[in-house]
């Protein structure tokens, strides 16, 4: 039976979206990876973990969301099988966050030519929903992934094992209050004692 609320909604359209979708669950699959391989005891990195957990809820939402669409556009949502995660060990959380910038990349990517496949097909609608739902979200992602290894970077990782505690003590924690240079601005002073503690 045909949609009766179909219009200007083309088939590669349709099909870009189903393709997407699938892409997003798989990316909220490797970020679920990365949380609990981070909640190991051998890693023991929580706020590393706590933010991959929440990644991942957010690339599901996102698939979510693509659904949404499907059905308001009279669309039909086709699931295929979700790739497993590229691996199962993720290393030290400099290397985990580097897999993710390259993810949220290839993300892009995809949204970007799903775009550019809806504005070449005239469909002013989807072009508008994936500008004001994804598109800026991504770029943010993308900066505050490529902030946070050149932070660890900066500060010895992943030779330093103590940097990436301290990273995941402080910066990891602050995540979500919107004080992303915490680490560098706010406390300096607490970061020299507990490295002095941590020599002595």
């Amino acid at each position: 039976m045909s949609s009766q609320i179909r219009q200007n909604f083309h088939q590669d359209c349709e099909a870009a979206i189903n393709r997407q979708i699938n892409l997003e669950l798989y990316a909220s699959y490797v970020y679920l990876s990365m949380a609990y391989y981070f909640e190991r005891d051998d890693k023991s990195l929580p706020n590393f973990a706590k933010f991959f957990h929440k990644q991942s809820k957010e690339e599901r939402e996102h698939a979510e969301k693509l659904m949404s669409l499907q059905n308001k556009r009279g669309g039909k949502i086709f699931l295929q099988d979700v790739r497993k995660p590229d691996r199962d060990e993720w290393g030290s959380g400099l290397e985990a966050l580097e897999c993710a910038l390259q993810l949220e990349k290839s993300v892009n990517q995809s949204l970007l030519d799903l775009q550019k496949m809806a504005s070449e097909h005239n469909d002013p609608h989807m072009c508008d929903f994936i500008e004001t739902h994804y598109l800026d979200e991504q770029v943010k992602s993308i900066k505050e992934l490529a902030d946070w290894i050149s932070n660890l970077r900066r500060m010895g990782a992943p030779q330093s094992g103590l940097a990436e505690y301290l990273f995941d003590k402080h910066t990891m924690a602050e995540e979500g209050n919107s004080t992303h240079d915490f680490f560098w601005s706010a406390r300096p002073v607490v970061i020299i004692i507990e490295v002095t503690m941590w020599v002595c």
